[in-house]
């Protein structure tokens, strides 16, 4: 009986890379791309990463037990000699040649192979789940990316800024008598701090770029293309209620565990079929029994069955049994509830977050685009200190870069709650 789970239905390389191989620089990866996009990232991560293929491998290891289960013992074959017999001028040559067979009772080869495709099912659903996590790492790790490459940007904007600031008032202390020269030093500290920032943001940058290249399986320091000049997420949430119902239908970690509780239930059934014996046959032919008539008896027929009579280790293996059904319906329905949550959980976080993003859009950025203009003309005509002209700049480069992390952190939530869903939300 053929397997019915199909090893070439799921294919799964990682680039051509034995296991346990150090990860190498690919040039060739993202060539013509002019920014890392989201699809070409995950598309790359679900071939190369080496969790895919470890699970596939699991996958087709499981799948490989089920010929192994069914399978009928090995027929035995047996030969005995009478050595009295050896060399005998009284007696011909003795011996006795036997092959048997050993039959498993009704059903017992049938629910091993039960168990064995449920276990192999559950098994890809787990790559499937894999999947979803190292597509969800991804984004993550692009948004991370993309932030970090965004605040340079906002900080050198800021360092461009600070700089004329500073010669503004360099202008105003050599030609306006009585000009204070303090406006000089404070824009050299700030300065200062704009350009530590600086230094913290490319660490940050290249642990992002280290993060991908992991993802990937290559060297950290490799080569990648600049990230996305934005992150686009859509604007809109499907109903809650639909989304629980998407989560239940497609979490594949919810279908293995459903593959899992039939296995144990196969499992169930061929404890209770332990009770029953199973039929060995056999064949032989014997002319030890000596010659004349008896050797018309030589060929010979017989059937050996064990007797089940150790009734307390059959009643503690179905005893076991029903108990490991139990546990994994209780597990199963544990892991409804906690879909439930998580779906619940990562819905409010992504309304929360567009909300975020949008208010940042709408009215904090122009707004504090709008006051560092009025403070600048304001500093030039004398009616206000330079401090303040700092403080707006300080608040347009902080709202920036919380703008940033508000969109990078919209885009990991929308992540997550695709995840939890086992698939694009819609």
């Amino acid at each position: 009986m053929e397997s019915p789970v199909r090893q070439a239905s799921f294919d799964c390389p990682v680039h051509g890379q034995a296991s346990g191989s150090v990860p190498n620089q690919d040039t060739t990866l993202f060539t013509g791309l002019i920014e890392l996009s989201v699809d070409a990232l995950v598309e790359q991560v679900i071939v190369r990463n080496p969790s895919m293929a470890q699970m596939t491998a699991a996958w087709q290891a499981a799948s490989a037990r089920y010929p192994q289960v069914i399978a009928f013992d090995d027929p035995m074959f047996g030969f005995m000699a009478a050595p009295a017999s050896i060399g005998s001028n009284n007696v011909e040559f003795g011996y006795r040649v036997e092959v048997s067979q050993k039959l498993p009772f009704c059903g017992k080869r049938e629910f091993r192979g039960q168990s064995a495709l449920a276990e192999a099912s559950a098994t890809r659903h787990d790559v499937d789940d894999v999947r979803l996590q190292l597509i969800e790492s991804a984004r993550s790790a692009l948004a991370d990316y993309y932030l970090a490459e965004r605040a340079l940007g906002v900080n050198e904007d800021g360092l461009r800024l600070l700089r004329s600031f500073r010669n503004r008032a360099k202008d105003r202390y050599e030609k306006v008598p009585g000009a204070n020269e303090q406006d000089m030093l404070q824009a050299d500290v700030e300065l200062g701090r704009q350009e530590q920032r600086q230094i913290t943001l490319a660490r940050v940058r290249s642990v992002a770029v280290a993060r991908i290249n992991t993802l990937l399986h290559q060297a950290p320091a490799s080569h990648l293309p600049p990230p996305p000049q934005d992150l686009v997420v859509r604007a809109s949430l499907p109903d809650a209620a639909k989304l629980h119902s998407l989560a239940l239908a497609r979490r594949p970690d919810l279908s293995a565990l459903a593959e899992r509780i039939k296995a144990e239930e196969a499992s169930l059934g061929l404890a209770q079929k332990e009770y029953f014996p199973d039929v060995e046959i056999s064949a032989a032919y014997d002319t030890i029994m000596g010659n004349g008539p008896a050797r018309d008896l030589a060929p010979q027929i017989g059937v050996r069955v064990n007797v089940p009579l150790q009734r307390a280790r059959r009643d503690g293996a179905v005893a076991e049994a029903q108990a490991r059904v139990a546990q994994r319906r209780a597990e199963l329905v544990k892991q409804i509830d906690q879909t439930n949550f998580q779906v619940h959980e990562a819905y409010e976080l992504v309304h929360e977050s567009v909300r975020i993003v949008e208010v940042y859009e709408k009215k904090l950025l122009p707004a504090a685009s709008g006051n560092v203009k009025a403070a600048e003309t304001s500093y030039v005509g004398g009616r206000i200190p330079f401090v303040s002209l700092i403080e707006a700049q300080r608040n347009v480069v902080e709202l920036q870069d919380r703008f940033y992390e508000a969109k990078a952190e919209l885009c990991r939530r929308w992540a997550m709650l695709e995840r939890v869903l086992g698939g694009p939300a819609g």
